[in-house]
C-alpha cells in the first residue's frame, strides 16, 4: 500500500500513527535513498511515543536508544548506513539492544534486512513533488494495524 507523504505536518501524522500501533519487539525498517525522509519519519515516531526535545541522528554512534517512562514502550533507534556487512549488527550488539523494545531500523538492508520478521513494517520513502510518497509493506503481525 501506499501513503502520500505531501509534507512535514503528514509525515509527522504517519509517524504518530506508527507509534500509537508500535509494540515491543517490532520493527520499523525504514529505507530509501539520502533525503528522502528516514530520519524525519524516525523522529516523529519517537515524538508520537512521548519523547520530547531533540532526537539526534544516529548516523554516527549507529545506535540510539530510548527508555521508559518518557515513552510509552523502549526503542532504538538504528542508523545502519555505514555497516559494510550484516554480521556488524551482531558485533554491535543489537540484539541485547533490543530484547523488550521496538527498533527504528534505517537503513536496513546493510544490516541484512527484517522483512522476515512477523512484527517489521517496511516503509520504502520515495520524493513526490514537494513532498513523499511512503511505500509500506506490514508483516504478519502488522496486519491488523497497519497506519
Amino acid at each position: 500500500m501506499t501513503r502520500d507523504l505531501p509534507d512535514l505536518a503528514a509525515m509527522q501524522r504517519f509517524g504518530k500513527a506508527i507509534a500509537d500501533r508500535l509494540r515491543p519487539g517490532d520493527v520499523v525498517a525504514l529505507s530509501g535513498g539520502l533525503g528522502a525522509g528516514k530520519t524525519t519519519l524516525a523522529r516523529a515516531i519517537i515524538a508520537g511515543l512521548g519523547h520530547e526535545g531533540e532526537v539526534p541522528s544516529p548516523s554516527f554512534a549507529i545506535i540510539e536508544t530510548y527508555e521508559s517512562p518518557t515513552l510509552r514502550l523502549p526503542l532504538v533507534h538504528a542508523d545502519f548506513y555505514r555497516l559494510d556487512h550484516p554480521d556488524e549488527a551482531e558485533e554491535l550488539g543489537l540484539d541485547d539492544y533490543r530484547d523488550g523494545a521496538a527498533l527504528l531500523a534505517e537503513w536496513p538492508d546493510h544490516a541484512g534486512g527484517f522483512g522476515h520478521e512477523p512484527g517489521c513494517l517496511s516503509i520504502a520513502l520515495e520524493h513526490r513533488g514537494e513532498g513523499r510518497i511512503a511505500i509500506v509493506e506490514p508483516g504478519p503481525d502488522w496486519l491488523d494495524r497497519c497506519p
